[in-house]
Parts: C-alpha cells; structure tokens; sequence
C-alpha cells in the first residue's frame, strides 16, 4: 500500500471507481492510519495484484499504440481517463523508455518504438515495480535480504514459480496485441465491412 500524500486525490488506489459517498472521511482516515504506521520498502501488496497505476498505464499505453505513427497524442482524448493521474504514470514510463513527449500546441505522448517491440512486461515493470508476489520471489535480488528465511526456506521455490509463470505470460504479450479495439468498444467505432462500402456504393 502506498503511503496517502499530497496526490492522494489524484490516485484511484485511494478513491476507487467504485468508491461511494463520504470519500473525503475516507481519505481522512487512510490518511491517518498512514501516518501512524511506518511505510514499507518492499512495494508489493501481500497478494498477486496489480494496480491502478498498472491498470491505467496499460490503458494509455494501449492508446498510444492505436495512434503510433501519426505524431503526438493528448492524455485522455479516447479512454476518459484521469488525465492528472495519466501524467503522474508517464513519468515512470518515459523514465523507462517507452514514452517520449512533444511541446507545444500540437503536443503530446507517444511512443519511442513500434508496439510489435514493447511488451507487456516491460510496461508493468516501469508502473509497479518488480514482479514480485512474495518479498523472498522478488526480480529486484535486494528484495531477498529482507527476509531472514532466504537461503533455507523451500516455500520459496513455489514463489519463484508463481514468479516465473506471471513473468512469462507479461513478456509473450506485445503491446501490438492488445491495440486493436473490440467491436463493442465505447470510444472506437468499429471497422466497417467492405462488403458493405460496396453495397452503398450501389
């Protein structure tokens, strides 16, 4: 869990989507259970979860993918997407290489390769961190000093499988494969048959 700070209004992980009313007693009190207990350096979350940092960061990256090749994009021109939230991610992800961005009136973000080269993997590594699903599993090697089990303790061998499995999977996926909208989509319109521009043309 990350620590609730200035930014916090700007940070789903602290006001979901599915967030009800009183949102701001809310904060409060994350706030203030947060200050009260020390912040944790390792920056998993106990469980094999992504997340929103990971969820949006995909979704822009996605959307940078669809407008390769025609120049800069704005944030949160198609996704309805939090466009503050979405400049605090391309930080981390033009930190890695992945984003570059243009100024000016005609400015924006796009990417610095074709998506056929980007995978997956590498995208969720520069939004959240290391794949980690337990301290002692870590990518990161100075995560495995923390636990005082590293070196003896066999649990560990189904963590790095569990590791290992999720890595594998990130990394087969391209960010070309997850570019292409699905018919239902609601802010892309679907390609339209040419049989059909045929039969109009009639």
């Amino acid at each position: 869990m990350r620590v609730i700070g200035a930014s916090a209004r700007l940070n789903p992980d602290v006001i979901t989507r599915n967030s009800t009313g009183g949102s701001a007693s809310r904060v409060a009190r994350l706030r203030t259970s947060a200050k009260a207990r020390p912040r944790s350096i390792f920056p998993g979350t106990g469980a094999v979860h992504f997340s929103t940092r990971g969820e949006y960061g995909v979704r822009l990256m996605m959307e940078l993918a669809r407008h390769h090749g025609n120049g800069p994009v704005s944030l949160a021109d198609h996704e309805a997407l939090p466009r503050p939230y979405l400049e605090q991610l391309v930080v981390s992800l033009r930190a890695a290489g992945l984003v570059q961005s243009t100024r000016g009136a005609h400015g924006g973000y796009e990417l610095t390769r074709d998506p056929d080269d980007i995978r997956m993997g590498e995208v969720l590594r520069a939004l959240e961190g290391p794949i980690a699903p337990m301290i002692c599993a870590s990518e990161d090697p100075a995560h495995s000093v923390l636990c005082e089990r590293t070196g003896f303790c066999n649990v560990n061998h189904l963590w790095l499988t569990v590791r290992n499995a999720i890595s594998t999977a990130l990394d087969s996926i391209s960010l070309a494969e997850l570019a292409t909208p699905r018919a239902a989509h609601p802010f892309h319109s679907p390609a339209i048959p040419a049989k059909s521009l045929l039969v109009n043309k009639q």
